[in-house]
């Protein structure tokens, strides 16, 4: 067989732009961040605004654009598209979806500056559960109250996923994060549960106490009651696990005297 000439050479190494761009629209962000410093080539390719508004609206689907708006004026704010772009009032405009904004300044600088934004208030979560943690555990109400703070920031899963289901993190943060995913988003555990497998914390285990009030028997009350389990992430997200899900999300709470999660390593002791 003939070697290829160096101009055959050159044009196995580049692909079209548009079968390019659509081998790139299969990719996660990380994926694309890695293929752009690649080459030249890829660089700029990876660095196209139809692809990181797809990223955008992947990631943000209640903010995203409409399809025919990925255009890439020079600025730095974001504009209304209303009344055929000429900026009348109307009731139209006041009724205007979140998925006619565009941004001025370019999608992957959106991108990036909405993900920072985000990843700053986590931040602020992580150091507080951090700081509430005393002797490596946590008081159930520290956590209902870190899972209250993610409602506020309104993450969606995705951002779960970047910002809460990382190894790098305390485990009682991704529990925080699959409750919050399961409960508060309502995502199915299934869907949560291959989250976790993708991100390798489906294997982390957390140990689960709590206390409740002795019950009443014949005019005298029995001894409060001491249930402590061990569970994986991963078994959280099964139905046999429910009482777990339910006894953190109710907290503190007429019978329940008082709850606590802790890390499992190897050093943990039982109570």
């Amino acid at each position: 067989m003939e070697a290829p000439t160096s101009g055959s050479a050159l044009s196995l190494n580049r692909l079209p732009d548009d079968v390019a761009l659509t081998v790139v629209s299969f990719l996660e962000v990380c994926d694309v961040c890695s293929l752009g410093s690649c080459s030249k080539f890829w660089c700029y390719l990876c660095a196209s605004n139809s692809i990181w508004a797809e990223l955008y609206k992947r990631r943000w689907p209640a903010l995203a654009v409409a399809s025919g708006s990925l255009s890439n004026p020079a600025g730095s704010s974001l504009i209304q598209v209303v009344g055929g772009g000429r900026g009348e009032c109307s009731a139209e405009a006041e009724e205007a979806s979140a998925s006619s904004l565009v941004p001025t300044e370019g999608w992957k600088a959106f991108y990036i500056n909405k993900h920072r934004t985000l990843a700053a208030a986590v931040s602020s979560v992580v150091a507080y559960v951090n700081g509430c943690s005393q002797n490596e555990s946590l008081e159930v109400g520290y956590y209902l109250k870190a899972l209250g703070d993610l409602c506020l920031i309104k993450l969606g899963f995705r951002d779960v996923q970047f910002l809460l289901f990382s190894r790098r993190l305390n485990v009682l943060l991704n529990l925080i994060g699959l409750h919050y995913s399961i409960v508060c988003l309502g995502i199915p555990p299934n869907d949560v549960k291959r989250a976790l497998l993708s991100c390798q914390v489906s294997e982390r285990q957390v140990s689960i106490n709590w206390f409740k009030l002795g019950r009443w028997f014949y005019g005298f009350r029995l001894p409060d009651e001491h249930h402590s389990r061990k569970v994986s992430l991963g078994e959280l997200t099964m139905g046999e696990e429910e009482e777990l899900l339910a006894v953190l999300n109710r907290g503190a709470l007429h019978e329940v005297l008082r709850v606590q999660i802790a890390p499992v390593t190897p050093s943990t002791k039982w109570l």
